[in-house]
């Protein structure tokens, strides 16, 4: 059965269901616990210690990220590309490096949780500076998008060694 890109963004819209709807039923829990997680952080006052426009924001780019990424899963599917049970917009493994992102994210935000329960910092401070975390989002997406591109247009390494070995 071919999967409908169109239907699977709208579905996309309500947590969990889009990648459900593309046979992802793992990742489809998972969008529906961040979801609650950042509704819950909201509804609560105190943990977002005034945060709250941000968390705000943070659950209608999730909406919107659910939606795209069921879109793109979709779509592979439809062309018969492969779809992993955690696939998605954003590639957290890079083929080239033998470098687990996702975990070393994990341990990065379970620091942060651990620092803020042992008084050694206040999350309030550390969430003051999120941008920087889009910064690097878009800087890694930036160098993905490069080394992809000139990967496909034949400047791999390998095709270094091709030319200068024709020459």
């Amino acid at each position: 059965m071919s999967a409908s890109p169109g239907l699977a963004f709208l579905l996309g819209l309500i947590p969990g269901v889009g990648a459900i709807y593309n046979g992802q039923y793992v990742k489809g829990l998972i969008h529906v616990v961040v979801f609650g997680v950042l509704i819950s952080i909201v509804s609560s006052g105190e943990a977002s210690g005034g945060l709250e426009p941000l968390f705000g924001m943070m659950i209608a780019t999730w909406i919107f990220y659910m939606a795209f990424e069921a879109y793109h899963t979709a779509k592979k599917r439809q062309l018969g590309q492969a779809v992993e049970e955690f696939s998605s917009l954003i590639s957290l493994r890079n083929p080239q490096s033998r470098f687990p992102v996702g975990p070393a994210i994990l341990i990065a935000v379970g620091v942060l949780f651990l620092a803020n329960n042992l008084g050694l910092l206040r999350f309030g401070d550390v969430l003051r500076y999120w941008p920087i975390a889009l910064i690097g989002l878009g800087v890694y997406m930036l160098y993905e998008r490069i080394s992809a591109s000139g990967h496909n247009a034949g400047i791999g390494p390998g095709a270094r060694e091709a030319t200068h070995e024709r020459h």
